[in-house]
């Protein structure tokens, strides 16, 4: 008994053209997928460096008018406290206005 090799038909050839069609389209969409994923995952890390520089810059802005605003009730304070020592300064000195003159 002799075997003959065997000879793929038409159709067979067919089905191989076909299935590495296939291949090359699902590498071209896989490929393009991976373009996509990393395009977005660029995108995803350029907007978490610009979300921890604002939020670095939001809280320098809060110590700064925690600052000012300590500064501005301080200068309120003195304000107040200098008012106070010239009304009192007023009212232990007597204003010439306020005087009897000597003749009455």
């Amino acid at each position: 008994m002799t075997t003959q090799p065997e000879v793929p038909s038409t159709n067979e050839g067919v089905a191989l053209n076909s299935d590495t069609q296939r291949d090359d389209s699902s590498m071209s969409l896989e490929h393009a997928l991976v373009t996509r994923i990393e395009a977005l995952e660029s995108r995803i890390a350029y907007q978490e460096h610009w979300l921890d520089t604002l939020d670095e810059a939001v809280a320098n802005q809060e110590r700064r008018l925690t600052q000012l605003e300590r500064i501005n009730a301080l200068m309120k304070k003195k304000l107040r406290d200098q008012q106070q020592a010239l009304q009192d300064t007023d009212m232990a000195t007597p204003r010439p206005e306020d005087e009897i003159p000597p003749h009455y």
